[in-house]
């Protein structure tokens, strides 16, 4: 292991395979891993369909399945609000956060801003980026089509109970 403790950063809207194919590399890079659920402000748009509870309680759901009693031992998952300024936002985690010393993503800009104060930085091996993305799944849920396919069991069933696919559809007019 390369780091104690890395951060994710993700809006999992909502959380799919190719977060979980993230995560289980974040714990193979660290000891512990937090999971920052971005944008928790925002729901029930179709950018951000689900509200931050939403999203953790998916996120527990397919974590805790997938880890076991390590779950609780090496994940925390917590939400945190934007703010407007990409500069200062790696300090607004370390404020929110508990201790970290590293962070993991497929998204350049976050990489630049952790590797801009001096936290290491790792790119993940993507999970089928075309086909398994929040932006597909949300696409496909809206038109009909096969939007499950990405999801875990869990997080599949979750979903059904809270009528996303109707949210979407309702949203997408």
């Amino acid at each position: 292991m390369d780091a104690e403790r890395v951060v994710v950063v993700g809006r999992f809207q909502p959380p799919h395979l190719g977060h979980l194919h993230l995560i289980r590399q974040a714990l193979y890079l660290a000891r512990e891993a937090i999971i920052v659920v971005g944008s928790a402000q925002e729901s029930h748009t179709l950018e951000n369909p689900l509200t931050a509870g939403e999203r953790v309680e998916a996120l527990k759901l397919m974590l805790e399945e997938e880890l076991g009693e390590d779950f609780c031992r090496r994940v925390a998952i917590i939400p945190v609000a934007d703010i407007a300024m990409n500069k200062v936002w790696v300090q607004y985690l370390r404020m929110l956060l508990p201790r970290f010393d590293a962070a993991i993503s497929g998204n350049e800009l976050v990489l630049m801003l952790f590797e801009d104060m001096g936290i290491k930085t790792y790119k993940p091996e993507l999970y089928k980026r075309d086909s398994c993305s929040g932006t597909r799944i949300r696409e496909m849920a809206a038109k009909g089509g096969d939007w499950e396919s990405c999801l875990h069991p869990r997080v599949r069933d979750f979903l059904g109970k809270i009528g996303f696919e109707e949210r979407i559809r309702r949203l997408s007019g």
